[in-house]
């Protein structure tokens, strides 16, 4: 199945989208609420309803970044957050985009790539981290019997991906996810190397 751009703006006009809870995650929020440095360039690719650019953006991290390439996400989040600002909202392909971040949050867009762009996503992902910075998030450690997203994974799938681009700092079960995710969900921080 090919998806594509079209595939997921339908979802978002007909609100099919199961993954979005309505909220940061929790796991999420924790590891926000202890970062320091509100100076930091955070990106968010397929940030969607971006409730954690708003919540990052709301603490006082002037520097976050909301991508997107959905016209239906982007209207949605810009509706919700109209204090928001415009020049840190990036209406583009992820795979397309340049520039240099301290830090990069998955909430599930991992799980949107087809697998076979999956090491290309991983190479991306630290392409666009500076040295040092960390790629942080939450991943399914669960396989989906689907020929659609979401496309989950294992553990040991995700750990082969990244050998070689990034340094393991924490890859375990989130011990505080949400009741339907919990035991199912890894929260990992991944530091560029």
């Amino acid at each position: 199945m090919n998806i594509d751009k079209d595939y997921w703006e339908e979802r978002y006009k007909n609100g099919s989208i199961g993954w979005d809870i309505g909220y940061v995650s929790t796991p999420l929020k924790e590891y926000f609420n202890q970062l320091r440095d509100r100076n930091m360039k955070i990106l968010i690719p397929g940030a969607g309803n971006g409730y954690e650019a708003a919540y990052l953006y709301n603490l006082g991290f002037s520097n976050v970044f909301y991508l997107d390439y959905l016209p239906e996400a982007i209207k949605s989040f810009k509706k919700n957050n109209p204090y928001f600002p415009e020049n840190r909202i990036l209406k583009e392909d992820f795979f397309e985009h340049k520039g240099k971040y301290d830090l990069i949050i998955e909430l599930a867009f991992f799980t949107s790539i087809m697998p076979e762009k999956r090491g290309e996503l991983a190479k991306k992902m630290r392409d666009l981290l500076k040295t040092g910075g960390k790629y942080v998030g939450l991943f399914f450690n669960h396989e989906f019997k689907l020929n659609h997203p979401p496309y989950g994974a294992m553990k040991e799938t995700y750990l082969e991906l990244i050998k070689d681009l990034f340094e393991v700092k924490i890859f375990e079960t989130a011990y505080n996810s949400i009741k339907p995710r919990n035991g199912r969900e890894l929260f990992f921080i991944f530091k560029k190397i």
